[in-house]
Order: C-alpha cells, then sequence, then structure tokens
C-alpha cells in the first residue's frame, strides 16, 4: 500500500464556502488540503451576477438574518451570520483592492469581472499554504475511531486519484445539484447517508416556473417582456410576497420576482400576481370610462405594458372596444385579473436552470456553532447544507458565513 498524505484538514469542493474555508483555515496554522473534482475553479463564482458575482448583501440584518433564508429551521443559519457579518466579507475585497458598486437592494457587485473574487480566494489560500489538487477524483472514505484509552480524535482514510490521504477533520463543501453542466453532483449528500446524517430531500430553487397547455399560448407570444409586479404564494401564515420584476419567457415566467417565489412555491399552489402594484386598477378604468372614448387595450396599456394589454384584451372579445362602450361588469373583471391574476405553474426549469438547490444536510445534525455534525471530524458548509437564501448575495454570505464559523472550530 501506498504512503498516505496527511493533512490537518481535508475541504472537499472548491466552490464559494470551501475556497473561503480552505484558506482560513491554512493562515490558522492548519495544514489544509483542498480538493476538486471539476476541470475548471469556482464555476459558479464565475458565471454568477451575469459574470460580476453579486458576492454579498449589505442590506442583509445579523440580528435577524433568518428572514432572508428559508429551511425547515431557518433559524440555524443565525449563529454563523451574526459572527460573519456582509461588511467583514466587503473590508475582504476592499483589501484586495476589488471595486465594487449596489445595484438596488443592497446587492453588491464587481465593478469588473468576477474572477476578481475567485482570484481573491486564491490569493487567501496561497497567504494559508493550502496544497490545492484540482481535478482530483475520490473514491472511498473510510473512518477509523480512536482506540479504547486515546485521546486523539478519529481519522479519515479517503480513496483519491492522487493516492490515499489521511486526515481527522473532512470538510463538505460540495454544493448542490444546481447546474449539473459545471460540475455540480450529489456527493454531499452521499457523504451524509454514508455517516447516518439525515438529509432534507433537495429541489430546485431560485428557479424559473413554466406552465403547460393551451392556457399559456396567449402568453408565450410575451417572450422577452418585464415588467414590475408583486407575487405572492402560499396562505395565511405562510404567505409570502415580493415586489420584483418579472419576465414573460417561451415555457413560462422568469426574472427576480419568480426566481424569489420559486423558493417558497409548492407544486399545486397557485401565485398571485398583481401587474400594476400600488395602483387602484377598478378605479383608474372607472374613470377611464367616463372621460375617454379610446379602446380599453389603449388605456389598459398607460396601466401596463402594451403587449400585455393587448394580450389580455384578446382573450376577451366583451374587452375589444371602446372603454366608454364597456360594461362595468366587464371592466371590473379586467380589474381584478390585473391585480390579482391567479396561475399555476406546471413546474420548474429544474437544475439546468436553478441557481441554488433547496434542502441538503439536515441541520438538526449539525452544530450551528461549528458546522460539525454528529460523526465526529466531519463538517458540512455552504449550499450542500439545508440554508437557502433570496436572491441577491444572501447565498454567496452563508457560503462566507458557513465557512467561517468551520474554520474558527478547526
Amino acid at each position: 500500500m501506498s504512503t498516505p498524505h496527511r493533512f490537518d484538514v481535508v475541504v472537499v469542493g472548491a466552490g464559494a464556502a470551501g475556497l473561503f474555508c480552505a484558506g482560513l483555515a491554512g493562515q490558522r496554522g492548519l495544514r489544509v488540503l483542498l480538493v476538486d473534482h471539476a476541470e475548471r475553479i469556482a464555476e459558479k463564482i464565475r458565471i454568477s451576477g451575469g459574470g460580476r458575482a453579486n458576492f454579498t448583501n449589505r442590506d442583509l440584518d445579523v440580528r435577524a438574518p433568518q428572514r432572508h433564508y428559508i429551511g425547515d429551521n431557518p433559524n440555524f443559519c443565525r449563529s454563523a451570520l451574526s459572527r460573519y457579518a456582509p461588511q467583514q466579507f466587503i473590508d475582504l475585497v476592499q483589501k484586495h483592492g476589488i471595486a465594487f458598486h449596489e445595484k438596488h437592494k443592497g446587492q453588491l457587485f464587481c465593478d469588473g469581472s468576477s474572477q476578481q473574487i475567485i482570484d481573491m480566494l486564491l490569493a487567501e489560500c496561497a497567504a494559508g499554504g493550502v496544497t490545492h489538487w484540482q481535478p482530483c477524483r475520490l473514491g472511498e472514505i473510510v473512518f477509523s475511531a480512536p482506540e479504547a484509552g486515546a485521546t486523539g480524535p478519529g481519522c479519515y482514510r479517503i480513496e483519491s486519484s492522487k493516492g490515499p490521504i489521511e486526515t481527522p477533520k473532512l470538510v463538505i463543501a460540495t454544493g448542490g445539484l444546481s447546474i449539473p453542466q459545471i460540475g455540480a453532483s450529489d456527493f454531499g449528500y452521499r457523504i451524509a447517508g454514508q455517516f447516518g446524517l439525515r438529509v432534507v430531500p433537495p429541489r430546485p430553487a431560485l428557479v424559473p416556473l413554466t406552465f403547460g397547455g393551451e392556457a399559456w399560448a396567449p402568453y408565450a407570444a410575451l417572450a422577452g417582456l418585464a415588467l414590475p409586479v408583486r407575487i405572492e404564494t402560499g396562505a395565511k401564515k405562510e404567505k409570502t410576497a415580493f415586489l420584483e420584476d418579472l419576465l414573460f419567457t417561451h415555457r413560462g415566467l422568469s426574472g427576480p420576482a419568480v426566481l424569489q417565489i420559486s423558493s417558497y412555491w409548492k407544486p399545486g399552489a397557485p401565485l398571485v400576481l398583481d401587474f400594476a402594484p400600488g395602483v387602484d386598477v377598478a378605479e383608474a378604468l372607472g374613470d377611464a370610462k367616463r372621460r375617454s372614448k379610446k379602446l380599453i387595450a389603449n388605456e389598459l396599456a398607460a396601466l401596463v405594458p402594451a403587449r400585455l394589454a393587448d394580450a389580455w384584451v384578446g382573450q376577451d372579445p366583451a374587452l375589444q372596444r371602446p372603454v366608454n362602450e364597456a360594461a362595468d361588469k366587464a371592466l371590473a373583471a379586467l380589474a381584478e385579473r390585473i391585480a390579482r391574476w391567479q396561475i399555476v405553474p406546471s413546474g420548474t426549469e429544474g437544475y439546468k436552470k436553478a441557481e441554488v438547490t433547496a434542502g441538503g444536510v439536515d441541520t438538526r445534525d449539525l452544530s450551528s456553532q461549528t458546522m460539525e455534525s454528529k460523526q465526529p471530524g466531519l463538517y458540512f458548509i455552504g449550499e450542500v447544507v439545508d440554508v437557502t437564501g433570496w436572491l441577491g448575495g444572501y447565498n454567496f454570505q452563508w457560503a462566507w458565513a458557513s465557512a467561517h464559523a468551520c474554520a474558527m472550530a478547526l
């Protein structure tokens, strides 16, 4: 048998969480190995934010960060996020001389390329003397518990394409199933299962929604149309709403509004959309009937985009006339439809278009302080954990914060 490579810590997954954790742990004096199976490093960072990396969100409330996150236990994320706030990562970005700007709602993007964030994380790893094997495939992982009476930790023996590895601390930062074309895999969930940890069933999140059948035909022609909307789903205590931009696609709906609501939407449940938020549409149409002889479509185009107005009016002969000739009942129905359009998605665009994966390693089996699991010396950080943030830099902030919590504990 070949002599194993020995490290204090092995971090599996060279994405946002893995890179950050490895660098921090190395700078704290640990001998760290960072391993990833993909050919290219940190592809998810590279493609994020339209190539400019929406690397955090300064609006995150560190006193109640859980309101920006979902999971079976949203409160789990509070400890890590309160101990590593957005400003701390911003300070690191500024230390590396990376220029950035706020787009809106606290979302911070690089002025230049997202490659700057990747280069920064690699520089932090280099500063910590991190050994980086990529591409490197991992095989069997076996844990040996300490012998009776021994005071030291157990040991993980990992078979790899670069030879066997031994370490007392193993950090899983392999992400979820989103965007398989850049190397996403279920590795983290399999490791959790191997060591008896629970996994909340994964599902696509921050993902476009699809609408099948002939009912969608009038709207498929609106592909490319964008407008601000209020979108909601859920009933009573579970009702969730966002005020964001919507985008029509050939297959359904996308844009920030839909990506946000998709994390909360449950199959079979309706979405409710207000296409003129802040406007009393019934009052506006009633006023138009009293003073105007224009076609209803023309009056409606003052409230919503003309293409959308034409699509709605085109489906109802009672609306294809001057507004002053329309029945009050028809105008009232039209106003209700604009302000509370209910539609049930047929599904999502799946992992290939999902920005993140909801679900993951069950937080009941993890320490919120250290990210260590009930299996000694085995840690899970980032997207592989059942913590999913809103659109707009929140998932990157969870990556940084969970990685920091783990590295401080190692």
